[in-house]
C-alpha cells in the first residue's frame, strides 16, 4: 500500500502541549511541511520569543534561537547578517509582535532585512492567562476587558500587517487562517512563498496567521474556528497585502 501522509521529517516525533483546537500545531507542522519541500531543513534558523510560540523549539527539527519577549525581528537581523546563507524565520503571537515587538518589526521591515516572520495571531494574550492584546477585536471580552473592548478606552485592534505593508523594504504580505482545511493550505502556500522570497534574496517577509484560541475564548474547538471566519476576518480579512517578489 502506497503511503500518502506522514510525519514531516522536520517536525519531531513529540507530542503537542497546546490546548485542543489551539492553531499552533497545525502551523508548526505546516512550517515543517514546507521546510521539507524546499529541502532547507539544514540551513533553517527559527527565532521564537515568549509567549505559547516560545515552544516550537520543541517540535520543529532545525536549528533555534530563542529571543527575549518582542525582540525576534532583532535577534533574526543579527543571525542573517553574519550567516547570510541560512533561511531566517521568526514564529510570534500577536501578544509579542504587535505589542512590545512593535518597533523592532516595522523597523526591520522598512529595511527590507532578508528574513521571514510567521505572525500567529489569535487576538489575545494566550499564554499568560487571556488578557487583551493589541489585535483584541471590539466588543470582545478578555480578561482585562470583561465588558468587551471599547474604542475610547481601548483603542481599536491594531492591524499590524497593513502597517508593514506601508514599509518600502517589505515585498511580500499575506493574511490566511487555519480554522478550516481551505485556510490550512493557503497558509502553507503563503508560507513557501514567504521563505522563497526569502531564498530569492529580495526582501522582508511576513505571513500572518488567524489562529483558534477556545481556551482563552471560553468556547469549543468547533465554536473557535467558526468565530475566527464569522468574526475576525470582518476585521482581518484574509487576504494578499503586499506582493511586489
Amino acid at each position: 500500500m502506497k503511503k500518502v501522509f506522514s510525519r514531516p521529517e522536520s517536525l519531531k516525533p513529540t507530542p503537542f502541549h497546546y490546548c485542543p483546537g489551539c492553531g499552533h500545531s497545525i502551523i508548526h507542522r505546516v512550517v515543517a511541511e514546507v521546510i521539507d519541500e524546499l529541502g532547507i531543513r539544514e540551513r533553517t534558523i527559527g527565532v521564537p520569543p515568549a509567549g505559547c510560540a516560545v515552544l516550537a523549539y520543541n517540535y520543529l527539527d532545525v536549528d533555534m534561537a530563542e529571543a527575549p519577549h518582542g525582540r525576534a525581528a532583532a535577534v533574526a537581523t543579527g543571525i542573517k547578517r553574519v550567516l547570510l546563507d541560512r533561511v531566517v524565520f521568526t514564529y510570534q503571537g500577536d501578544g509579542d509582535i504587535a505589542a512590545i515587538g512593535t518597533a523592532e518589526t516595522i523597523h526591520a521591515a522598512n529595511r527590507g532585512e532578508r528574513i521571514t516572520s510567521i505572525f500567529v495571531n489569535n487576538a489575545v494574550y494566550g499564554m499568560t492567562g487571556g488578557q487583551m492584546a493589541p489585535t483584541t477585536i471590539l466588543g470582545q471580552v478578555t480578561t482585562t476587558s470583561p465588558g468587551g473592548r471599547a474604542p475610547l478606552r481601548d483603542g481599536n485592534p491594531l492591524d499590524l500587517s497593513e502597517m508593514l505593508a506601508i514599509a518600502a523594504g517589505s515585498v511580500y504580505i499575506e493574511r490566511t487562517s487555519v480554522s478550516s482545511p481551505k485556510g490550512i493550505l493557503r497558509t502553507r502556500r503563503a508560507i513557501r512563498k514567504a521563505f522563497v522570497t526569502q531564498l530569492e534574496d529580495k526582501g522582508f517577509s511576513l505571513v500572518e496567521i488567524l489562529s483558534p484560541c477556545p481556551t482563552n475564548w471560553k468556547m469549543s474547538p468547533t465554536e473557535a474556528a467558526r468565530w475566527v471566519d464569522a468574526r475576525m476576518s470582518e476585521i482581518f480579512p484574509p487576504k494578499v497585502i503586499k506582493d511586489v517578489a
